[in-house]
């Protein structure tokens, strides 16, 4: 995780005559203060949520504000545009599926599906997700619970509710965290998380925990912290919640004819995967799609544009999103899944392409959205489905080549 940079507070130095570290210092103490003071007015709200004094009481006990959290816009600071950051998610999508990375992975999960091989079967049964589903989300989150998660839940989320750049998000995630100590799920020493909140073994942020932690272990606690058996059910829980379909695959690799559109991607282009096949798509490796598969819906993912591999993916890829939002995240999941089973690579290799910066790419999102391009909701700096579809669009109206990707000569007409 990256740490909060400590911020000069010009501002501050330019309207003092002592030095920068007392002034900082003092900033904070009065941060601190103000903190304090909007803890204790968090107590109505928490007691009309169902929570004790007492509860309240030892959940707030020493907390004090963690200014090495990301994502903080303390009172009263202006602070640097964090999107001018590069992040692997928004740059060479390839970087996201190593090989060494990803063979560490797949090892580990299949000792584990051995270990555990009862409970999976069990939750499998219940659920209906599979139990390669499961064990990637295991692994992608916390590496098979081996990575620490070090984080203070309590300390974190009231940090982002008060100074956070989205508040109104963590707050309610804050009072979620003190209804599962008043529960008594887990002790408030055991309660941690990742630096937002997100609690457990695979990784549940608290409103989600509450409404879909399951005792899978039946001790009488829901315990998604130290008990696998009731991390792995949550998750396959909340997956089926979500839509999961047992009966088709998250999603099938696939080439494509030389000039194939990449502006054709998107759920919104869903279509029997007999129509893709008739239009030229086919499963990678000489594999056939059965008779019954081809009447599944299914649409076009080309998550580096034409510079790697391209999927068909069905409405289960988009069920592991409402875990967590990226695309290469579901397709990360779904990938790790398939190589517990058959441990083969993609066919098609991730090609070397132009790194960028979401700042940068904000600025190529605004320029396709005056002139009417759909990038959807957001100008994000993320290159999500309709942005690369509208990138395409772009390159062919400004007779570029169509790769559906940020490339220097897209950037270089879009920013000028």
């Amino acid at each position: 995780m990256k740490t909060l940079r400590i911020i000069v507070f010009t501002s501050l130095i330019a309207t003092t005559s002592v030095n920068a570290g007392p002034a900082i210092a003092g900033y904070k103490s009065n941060t601190e203060a103000k903190f304090q003071t909007w803890i204790k007015q968090l107590w109505p709200q928490a007691k009309a949520a169902g929570i004790s004094r007492a509860t309240f009481n030892t959940a707030f006990k020493g907390v004090h504000l963690n200014w090495r959290l990301p994502d903080l816009a303390p009172p009263g600071q202006k602070l640097r545009d964090k999107t001018k950051n590069r992040q692997t998610e928004f740059g060479s999508p390839g970087r996201y599926f190593r090989e060494k990375n990803i063979n560490a992975l797949v090892q580990r999960g299949r000792k584990m599906k051995t270990k555990w091989q009862g409970t999976l079967k069990a939750i499998e049964a219940k659920y209906g997700v599979p139990q390669n589903i499961l064990l990637a989300v295991w692994g992608r989150e916390t590496s098979f619970g081996a990575v620490k998660i070090p984080y203070d839940t309590i300390r974190s989320l009231a940090t982002l509710s008060f100074m956070g750049r989205r508040k109104n998000f963590f707050h309610p995630e804050l009072i979620a965290a003190l209804k599962i100590l008043q529960q008594g799920h887990i002790s408030r020493k055991e309660l941690k998380s990742s630096w937002a909140g997100a609690m457990g073994q695979t990784q549940m942020l608290p409103r989600k925990f509450l409404k879909y932690a399951v005792d899978f272990d039946r001790d009488g606690r829901k315990n998604i912290w130290t008990s696998v058996p009731d991390a792995l059910a949550t998750t396959a829980r909340f997956l089926k919640s979500q839509g999961w379909n047992s009966s088709y695959s998250w999603g099938y690799e696939v080439t494509m004819p030389s000039g194939y559109s990449c502006t054709l991607e998107g759920p919104h282009r869903a279509q029997p995967i007999s129509n893709w096949v008739q239009s030229g798509l086919h499963r990678t490796r000489g594999r056939k799609f059965s008779k019954a598969r081809l009447k599944t819906k299914a649409s076009l993912l080309m998550p580096a544009g034409i510079f790697g591999p391209s999927f068909l993916v069905t409405k289960n890829f988009y069920v592991i999103k409402k875990y967590n939002e990226s695309d290469l995240y579901a397709l990360f999941v779904g990938h790790i899944a398939d190589r517990i089973s058959t441990n083969k690579p993609f066919e098609t290799k991730w090609k070397k392409v132009s790194t960028y910066t979401r700042a940068k790419v904000k600025v190529l999102q605004k320029t396709l959205r005056r002139e009417g391009f759909n990038i959807g909701d957001k100008i994000d700096g993320l290159i999500g489905f309709r942005s690369r579809v509208a990138i395409g669009s772009y390159q062919e109206k400004y007779g570029l080549k169509r790769d559906c990707w940020p490339d220097r000569a897209t950037l270089k007409r879009a920013t000028r």
